[in-house]
């Protein structure tokens, strides 16, 4: 039992030991870790005060240059108002000296004028005194001598320039008529091309009857699919081997005859078919508007064209005036205005651009109500040509007035083009009509006897009574009647006015 009691209290007396130990080793491990707390917290100070040192040395550094660069900006400033008030103070100078030479001038020129009012009033007591002795020597008086001598002046001055403006005018009607006539006939004898008359139909031609039943289709539907995709009217009739198709814009009637003929060739034909052979059809045809185009203006040396304006110049090829294919006319035109510029000492290229692009506005994308000359001039400066290439397109049917000399020559050769025998095709009863038209236009005024229309209504020879009309009023009446057409009229190129006036005298030998 002791035994026991010796041991248990053996180990309370070791557990309180061992507790001893430990909170002396916990003591000295607090003693050394605020010890180490204790340094490094004034480590920490050191830095921060050795940082803060940093800072304010290098503020202090920052602030020192800043007061050093506005010391030498203020520096530099007084430096340049001391050099202006220098330089200030030296023009003062001299403005001084010049004042002091100009007074000295004025005092000069005041005593020269002085001398010469001087003279000035002895020559005017001397031509006084001379006048008076003229005056009673022819016995008129000063103002009658001048109207006198004005007069004769006036007749003889009068009478003078009166010939020498009808001999002038004479001779600048007889060389510009000479001049022009041989400049157009060389123009159209050295531009040799071909006519090329278009119509509103294209013909399809097919190997065999049987084709037809496959293009109209079940019930029609084929047929009404590729007139519906390419908006042209296809008749199907009895013609043998061919179809027919109908359509003012040849664009669309080009695209319908390639598309039958890729369909008709690989023997696919149905609705989804043809929408896509029509769209790739379309896609290819608008590729070969640009390649056109471009080959055009390579052809004609024309460089520089926009993408737009070449692709225009493409398009005039699926276009057609009065039957005169576009493409062809604008070449022609290009061409004729190339050698007439030459001949008269112009800018050829300059007048060869003008003529391709003189008819641009009649294959715009949209269909704006504007003349086609006014709308290509429109396009023509918005793809920025140059003014003079864009007045002469615009001035070519005078919707504008023309400003340079390309513009006449565009408006020539436009009229050369379409004029040609053969370049233009015209439905007979309007042409009929239209000659009609033009002689009971003439006829209407009052002093005429007859008119006729010529040369497929290119001249109009009006015959007049000499008792009603003179001379001057015929002059008056081949003007109005010139006008009068060109205002009510519509016409190809130009129409030559001629009044005839002519008195007969006829008596009978019996």
């Amino acid at each position: 039992m002791n035994l026991i009691i010796y041991a248990v209290g053996g180990l309370a007396g070791g557990a309180v030991i061992a507790v001893l130990i430990q909170s002396v080793v916990l003591k000295k491990r607090k003693d050394k870790i605020l010890a180490d707390a204790e340094k490094e917290g004034e480590n920490l100070k050191k830095n921060k005060i050795l940082q803060a040192k940093e800072k304010f040395l290098k503020l202090k550094e920052d602030h020192e240059k800043n007061i050093k660069g506005r010391e030498r900006k203020l520096q530099s400033t007084e430096d340049r108002v001391r050099s202006k008030e220098k330089t200030l103070s030296q023009k003062i100078e001299e403005v001084n000296r010049k004042d002091k030479q100009l007074e000295k001038n004025r005092k000069t020129l005041d005593n020269k004028l002085q001398a010469l009012d001087q003279k000035h009033k002895e020559l005017e007591k001397q031509h006084q005194k001379q006048v008076a002795e003229l005056s009673n020597i022819s016995g008129m008086s000063v103002d009658d001598a001048k109207s006198a001598l004005m007069e004769s002046l006036k007749d003889e001055a009068r009478t003078s320039a009166m010939a020498h403006i009808n001999e002038i005018t004479e001779e600048a009607k007889l060389n510009a008529n000479r001049d022009a006539r041989k400049i157009v006939i060389q123009t159209i004898q050295r531009v040799a091309t071909e006519q090329v008359i278009e119509n509103s139909v294209s013909v399809f031609n097919i190997e065999s009857d049987e084709v037809k039943g496959r293009i109209i289709g079940r019930e029609g539907r084929n047929i009404r699919a590729l007139e519906a995709a390419t908006g042209v009217e296809i008749i199907v009739d009895d013609t043998p081997e061919a179809i027919i198709l109908s359509c003012f814009d040849p664009v669309r009637r080009e695209i319908a005859r390639l598309a039958l003929h890729q369909l008709v060739s690989d023997g696919r034909i149905h609705p989804a078919r043809i929408e896509e052979v029509v769209a790739k059809t379309k896609k290819q045809l608008e590729e070969e508007i640009a390649e056109t185009g471009r080959r055009t203006c390579i052809d004609l040396g024309i460089h520089g064209l926009k993408p737009e304006l070449t692709r225009m110049v493409g398009r005039m090829k699926y276009r057609s005036s009065y039957g005169q294919n576009l493409l062809h006319h604008s070449r022609e035109v290009a061409n004729l205005c190339a050698i007439m510029a030459s001949e008269l000492g112009l800018n050829p290229k300059l007048a060869k651009r003008a003529g391709l692009l003189h008819d641009i506005g009649k294959v715009p994308d949209e269909q704006p109500e504007l003349p086609h000359a006014i709308l290509g001039m429109k396009m023509a400066e918005k793809y920025g040509e140059k003014p003079d290439v864009c007045n002469a397109i615009g001035a070519h049917h005078d919707e504008v007035e023309m400003t340079t000399m390309i513009a006449p020559i565009v408006q020539v050769c436009d009229a050369i083009s379409g004029a040609r025998p053969g370049a233009r095709r015209e439905i007979v009863e309007s042409y009929i009509k239209r000659i009609k038209e033009l002689e009971g236009l003439a006829l209407a005024y009052d002093g005429v006897s007859t008119a006729y229309a010529i040369q497929a209504g290119r001249e109009l020879r009006v015959l007049v009574e000499s008792e009603k009309v003179t001379d001057a009023e015929a002059d008056e009446l081949s003007f109005s009647i010139s006008q009068k057409i060109q205002t009510e009229m519509t016409y190809p190129g130009q129409v030559k006015v001629t009044v005839i006036r002519e008195k007969r005298a006829v008596n009978y030998a019996k």
